[in-house]
């Protein structure tokens, strides 16, 4: 589980797989009203308290993005929940260890992992060519890193699993979203990622 700031009042959390089968939980779980989710978020809450000091009391907006290879990326703002102001809620909420929560779920079927420098990127994508994984993706540069996004449409599932066993040999998962690359990040590659730089290289 990785915790980090956005800003005073949001923070990301990415949880990986493991990190939700330890708990006993499946994926569709985080969909569900049951104890265990209540009890992975009030752990995640306190890990966000003792890294970032980040105070989880009164309204919370809760969005989870579920990532297929990666895991899940909650991302949590405190503030306004339904238009109503913290004193609003503060005079109904009298149960200090309820979260106010409104909910927000989306699924997302981009597959991206993040490279530490394009060796990595060509090492992998020539990998991915030889073994006739896959040639398709869209390459940026963020943060000084590498990712490489694809869209696994329409792969069947042994094959899904080949291409990330490669990507994860020499890259990592990684919680941000293609939107926040197509924002902030530059695109090196816009289509056929993999089969511009085996050309290339």
């Amino acid at each position: 589980m990785k915790i980090e700031r956005l800003n005073q009042d949001k923070i990301r959390i990415f949880l990986t797989f493991d990190d939700l089968l330890e708990r006993g939980i499946q994926k569709e779980d985080m969909w569900r009203e049951i104890p265990k989710v209540h009890e992975l978020f009030s752990e995640m809450m306190d890990q966000a308290y003792s890294e970032l000091g980040f105070d989880a009391s009164g309204p919370l907006a809760v969005e989870v993005f579920a990532l297929p290879a990666q895991g899940m990326v909650v991302i949590v703002t405190r503030g306004k929940v339904n238009g109503k102001s913290d004193d609003q809620l503060q005079e109904e909420e009298n149960d200090e260890d309820v979260y106010e929560m409104e909910v927000t779920l989306e699924q997302s079927d981009i597959v991206l992992y993040a490279f530490k420098d394009i060796e990595d990127v060509i090492s992998v994508s020539k990998q991915l060519k030889a073994a006739e994984l896959i040639e398709d993706g869209r390459l940026y540069a963020y943060n000084g890193k590498y990712m490489l996004a694809f869209e696994p449409v329409g792969i069947e599932l042994p094959r899904y699993h080949a291409i990330i066993a490669l990507l994860a040999e020499y890259g990592e998962a990684t919680s941000i979203t293609t939107a926040v690359l197509e924002e902030y990040g530059k695109v090196i590659v816009p289509a056929k990622a993999v089969l511009e730089i085996c050309t290339h290289f």
